[in-house]
């Protein structure tokens, strides 16, 4: 859910290969959420070539996974759906709690609940979900509010087509917890987002190229929009809605399928090093786990208040939980969603 999660499908191949017994290690990622600089890093240390597949949620990876994929050996889920593939027995103990260099790790980010010793997966990186906008067009955006005013006065605007964050965006407005498994609340939410369609022209990840161009003035996307924020400055802005927004954290996890397990521990070792993880902040422009490592990130990403926010903005934001058997109370609503607009 992420930094960027532009949803890519081919396989991106980041090390060629040296001969048939050359050691591999597939990824399965969120599009665009990891720098190829690490990869080729790790290749250039290790001599194991890297493979790179994207998704564009957490639901696609897991139905992929659940669909007999096999080939892959390291996964990024959101902390809830962590936890969900820990309980359908696809993740793999690593121990990579027990790791040198895992004191590094920010205890407060070891947030799976089926993993409170980090037995499993390495917390891999944070940030929040708000708004990226036109200046021209939108003006100054500060809440969601303003966001839906902008679809009620004739303007084009986007949602993700992510039911937990859509729905999320109504359950905040309506005063509600994000992870409320009450169903008169998931309703109201749910009414919310329905009532606030006019201007709404999808549901989609690949907003900001259109909020860059002004054929959309504003997007409900990932912190990851100061990527593109950063080069397009005099265009576009990016931030966290007053009213409150959802905090996410991926976690990098080696499934029980992995047909290269060893590598895979190589990686998530490797990537424990602050220079590793502040090498993918800087390109990432999202928050690191790594206590170190921030210290290694640029001035303008440690700076900035939308990636690093303040206590009372953070105070502000709610990380998703694995809603178990209740989560169908958020599929009937999505339909009714998606087919309201």
């Amino acid at each position: 859910m992420k930094p960027t999660h532009l949803a890519l499908t081919s396989a991106l191949v980041l090390a060629p290969m040296a001969g048939a017994a050359q050691e591999t290690l597939s990824l399965y990622n969120w599009g665009d959420y990891i720098n190829p600089e690490v990869l080729d890093a790790f290749t250039e240390e290790t001599g194991i070539a890297v493979t790179l597949d994207t998704y564009g949620s957490n639901e696609e990876m897991l139905a992929k996974i659940q669909a007999g994929a096999t080939g892959y050996d390291i996964v990024f889920p959101s902390v809830h759906m962590h936890d969900i593939l820990f309980q359908l027995g696809l993740l793999a103990k690593t121990d990579i709690g027990q790791a040198p260099g895992f004191e590094n790790i920010d205890p407060q980010f070891i947030r799976a609940k089926t993993d409170p010793e980090a037995e499993y997966c390495l917390p891999y990186a944070w940030g929040n979900v708000g708004i990226v906008y036109n200046k021209a067009l939108a003006g100054e955006i500060t809440s969601w509010e303003d966001f839906f005013a902008l679809g009620s006065e004739g303007q084009k605007i986007t949602l993700l087509d992510d039911l937990r964050e859509t729905i999320g965006i109504g359950l905040i407005m309506t005063g509600s917890p994000v992870n409320s498994t009450d169903p008169a609340e998931v309703e109201a939410a749910a009414d919310y987002i329905v009532d606030h369609l006019q201007g709404v022209t999808a549901f989609t990840y690949d907003s900001v190229p259109q909020v860059i161009s002004g054929d959309v003035a504003a997007a409900h996307w990932y912190v990851g929009a100061n990527i593109f924020v950063a080069d397009n400055s005099d265009t576009i802005a990016y931030v966290i809605p007053e009213e409150g927004a959802t905090l996410y954290q991926e976690d990098m996890c080696v499934l029980a399928s992995a047909p290269n397990p060893e590598a895979a521990k190589k990686f998530l070792e490797f990537y424990l090093r602050p220079e590793i993880a502040a090498l993918n902040v800087k390109q990432q422009m999202n928050g690191t786990p790594n206590i170190p490592a921030q210290d290694l990130i640029p001035e303008e990403i440690a700076s900035n208040p939308t990636i690093y926010p303040p206590q009372e903005v953070i105070d502000r934001l709610q990380i998703f939980e694995d809603l178990g058997r209740d989560l169908q109370l958020y599929n009937t609503e999505w339909t009714r969603i998606k087919t309201a607009q």
